[in-house]
């Protein structure tokens, strides 16, 4: 069996495109060991542009092969992700030219990775599986509301109704992406296979509480971006809680910047921006910690995610401070303990979420909730959906 799998982030690079595609070429490698080959078609590490990792152009496995592209150097603006891609995408299409599989597998937050499957599939007629980790249209709609660029959202959407159509099956990674991919392919059966938990936060050192002297630490780790919104929030929040606590943010992306400069005008030594780290390092900086932090921009967009982080911080037993709406809210209300949830960009409300969390214990027993959503037995289950859709004549 040989399967084409595309997915635009794939380990060593760090984010949970990354470590959901690794994941599942593991668990697909698991489950058919003596008859299976998979080529994967992803970039050299480019997440963030203040993190870079070496790694080769070329992996081979034996029943793994990685191609990675080399693509230009991005700090997560639209021009520069559109060159990026474009130069993927050229080199997905190279690369395939002569190839055969039996199936395609592709993962994809963006729209385009899943096009680009899409139009492989139909060229080479084979089956297509995808994954879909992202509303990009949605997403797109509430970012471009006020921009000239908003012409273009009818391309998109007719976009994405030919490649969700074209695809033998579909999984999303949240619920709340349900009625928006239904609206799209009704006759389409979907799963839902989340985001999960890795095997090594399950064994990340306890901490106790920040020492008396010190100001407890809130630590937010990712993405800084338009979507996380942080630039809306950060500043307006840590200048009210100059004296109560720290506010430690470890990653990078397109508002990083507006940020930075928010936090040196309104003289915050309270808030430490930091670049991304290993996941090793930020084992470390986890078990430091008192809260962890969650948030999304305020937009409608982000009433149907899931975040993947709540599932890494869920796996630390750290209290956690989630400013999320819509499902994400209604997901760990209902599945995560240890969680206050406030408004997003609401900093009045977050500050009345956070005395909550400070008055309560300092370490949650999660152990259902990690049992549950092991990211390795959500992988297993993909992947034997995708096996399923191979064998089905």
């Amino acid at each position: 069996m040989k399967i084409l799998l595309l997915s635009f982030y794939y380990r060593p690079d760090i984010g949970p495109g990354s470590f959901r595609a690794q994941s599942l070429v593991k668990a697909l490698v698991e489950k058919r060991r003596k008859d299976i080959e998979i080529d994967v078609f992803t970039s050299l590490p480019n997440r963030y542009q203040t993190y870079r990792i070496d790694s080769d152009e070329f992996e081979n496995n034996t029943m793994i092969k990685v191609h990675r592209a080399p693509i230009p150097k991005h700090a997560s603006g639209m021009l520069d992700q559109t060159l990026a891609f474009i130069s993927y995408a050229k080199f997905v299409l190279k690369g395939a030219k002569d190839k055969e599989w039996d199936l395609i597998v592709a993962t994809s937050s963006r729209l385009m990775t899943a096009s680009l499957a899409a139009y492989l599939a139909k060229k080479k007629n084979i089956k297509l599986y995808l994954d879909i980790r992202d509303l990009f249209t949605d997403t797109m709609k509430d970012i471009l509301r006020n921009h000239p660029l908003r012409i273009v959202l009818p391309f998109f959407r007719l976009m994405e109704k030919i490649t969700y159509k074209s695809a033998s099956r579909l999984n999303v990674v949240s619920e709340g992406f349900i009625s928006h991919v239904k609206e799209i392919a009704p006759k389409h059966e979907l799963t839902v296979f989340t985001n999960g938990i890795d095997d090594q936060f399950l064994n990340i050192k306890k901490s106790k509480k920040s020492d008396k002297n010190n100001l407890p630490i809130i630590l937010y780790a990712g993405n800084i971006g338009e979507g996380q919104g942080l630039h809306n929030i950060i500043p307006f929040i840590a200048k009210d809680l100059i004296t109560i606590a720290e506010f430690h943010i470890f990653g990078d992306g397109g508002r990083r910047t507006a940020l930075e400069t928010k936090v040196t005008n309104f003289g915050l030594e309270n808030v430490l921006i930091k670049n991304p780290i290993s996941r090793k390092e930020l084992l470390k900086e986890y078990s430091k910690a008192d809260i962890l932090l969650i948030h999304l921009n305020n937009l409608s967009a982000f009433q149907k995610v899931l975040p993947s982080k709540i599932f890494e911080y869920a796996a630390t037993e750290k209290p956690i401070l989630a400013g999320v709406s819509g499902y994400a809210a209604e997901f760990i209300k209902k599945e995560v303990p240890g969680v206050e949830v406030f408004n997003p960009c609401d900093s009045s409300d977050m500050k009345l979420a956070l005395k909550r969390l400070l008055a309560g214990p300092t370490i949650i027993n999660r152990k259902e909730f990690c049992n549950k959503y092991l990211r390795r037995n959500i992988m297993s289950q993909m992947a034997n959906d995708i096996l399923i859709l191979h064998e089905k004549t």
